[in-house]
């Protein structure tokens, strides 16, 4: 557990002083929040047999008008994204992209007015290659055109998928020609990439390029309304933590793909760790629901202010597993203020409850709180727990799929005493000998 804790300094520390270049276009400074409607209401274009699900404005605007009068907002919500789907068959004669004129008979500059009329952004589809992935015109041969069509529509976020790609130098070169003619069109437009995604099956992608042409990108699978969909992602994510993590920040983010709360797929306490784990992963949180029949506790759990506050965290660092044993894993996410996130989620499925045990001193985060800590439980309820030793234990509770989050602290005594014993060349060897003599079977880092 040490190695890995240092290993992540080393990280951060290169990430720190060598040189990371990202897109200066002073969008997603913190990880976008919103709603997208792939996940929920997929390709369905026909309005004839289901009007009120079908890809269309009235959806949209639908959508647009509950994100304002049902709390989303103001909870931190601001995107209102359209995903594949939304395009007529053919561009327009002078090679321009249409939207479908019965599903959009007002077209998608009417939609920008309307949401921005609701103090909203509209984010839009498009794809790198000749065709997107249910079929209609890509934006390959038209990179130009198409980003100053969607300024001039007033769209303010794009994600670009990678579908129909020729070949890989293509892929590449297409995201860089996107991301250039977007900057290239004067209007500030957040760019979500899917660019190492489709790289991943032939080579590891170059997130120091990436990262200087997207604001955002997706690195696994499409998110299904499932839990094995959910914790698929969620492991990938962690197997690949030391090359993701490092390059995640103010205007640039690893993207996990969709928030499924308030589907059908996954239980309440599943719905619970998903959106912890996203906050912990500092991903952007775009919902992919039913808005207009959502349950009320999922809607809850979604405009929970306190997740929603280590998901926006200005530090802007991501979080990272710090262990995984007896079932149970472990997030660690250094937060702004001298503070740090934990959370704790139990991939038991079976039985009930299981107890999970913290010896304070052993995890990595945790060794800056010598000798006491502040600690608050996060969820499932804000819970001030006050001072705790360096040498502590402290247990929680959790349900099967389930996550606990808390929030550890360091008071103005102790960042003084540490500081003075940074002063004073002081080391800790004798108390770090003691902790060795004090490890049980259980103490699980």
């Amino acid at each position: 557990m040490a190695r890995r804790a240092f290993t992540f300094l080393i990280l951060i520390c290169c990430a720190t002083i060598c040189p990371v270049f990202l897109l200066e276009n002073g969008m997603a400074l913190t990880p976008i929040m919103g709603w997208l409607h792939w996940e929920r209401f997929t390709c369905n274009t026909d309005c004839y047999n289901d009007p009120d699900n079908c890809v269309s404005e009235k959806l949209f605007m639908q959508i647009a008008d509950i994100m304002v009068t049902d709390g989303w907002k103001d909870a931190g919500y601001e995107y209102v994204c359209i995903d594949d789907c939304w395009l007529a068959l053919t561009r327009d004669k002078e090679g321009r992209l249409q939207a479908d004129p019965d599903r959009f008979p007002g077209g998608i500059k009417k939609l920008a007015d309307y949401v921005h009329a609701k103090g909203l952004k509209l984010g839009i589809y498009q794809d790198v290659g000749n065709r997107t992935c249910a079929g209609y015109p890509g934006s390959y041969g038209h990179y130009d055109i198409d980003a100053q069509t969607f300024a001039e529509w007033e769209v303010d976020l794009l994600k670009f998928d990678g579908c129909n790609f020729i070949n890989l130098d293509i892929l590449v070169e297409g995201y860089k020609n996107m991301s250039r003619a977007l900057i290239n069109t004067g209007r500030n437009i957040t760019f979500s990439c899917e660019w190492p995604l489709y790289l991943w099956p032939f080579q590891t992608p170059n997130y120091t390029d990436i990262r200087e042409h997207c604001n955002q990108w997706r690195n696994s699978g499409d998110v299904f309304d499932s839990w094995k969909s959910v914790t698929g992602i969620i492991d990938w994510t962690a197997n690949h933590q030391q090359l993701l993590v490092p390059f995640a920040g103010p205007g640039a983010w690893n993207d996990p793909d969709m928030l499924v709360i308030g589907n059908f797929g996954l239980s309440p306490d599943q719905q619970v760790s998903q959106m912890i784990i996203w906050a912990m992963m500092a991903a952007p949180l775009l919902m992919s629901n039913d808005l207009r029949y959502i349950d009320p506790k999922a809607k809850a759990l979604l405009q929970n202010k306190n997740i929603i506050a280590i998901s926006q965290d200005p530090l802007g660092k991501q979080g990272y597993k710090i262990a995984s044993v007896n079932n149970f894993d472990v997030w660690e996410r250094p937060l702004s203020g001298d503070r740090y996130a934990f959370a704790v989620t139990n991939r038991y499925e079976l039985g009930g409850p299981r107890h999970f045990p913290i010896f304070m001193a052993t995890v990595p985060g945790w060794r800056r709180c010598f000798p006491t800590c502040l600690i608050a439980t996060v969820f499932p309820n804000y819970v001030e727990l006050g001072e705790h030793s360096f040498l502590s234990q402290y247990k929680f509770t959790i349900n099967p799929t389930g996550t606990v989050l808390f929030i550890v602290s360091i008071p103005p005594k102790t960042k003084l005493l540490n500081n003075l014993n940074k002063r004073a060349g002081l080391k800790l060897n004798r108390t770090w000998k003691n902790l060795n003599t004090i490890q049980r079977k259980d103490d699980y880092f």
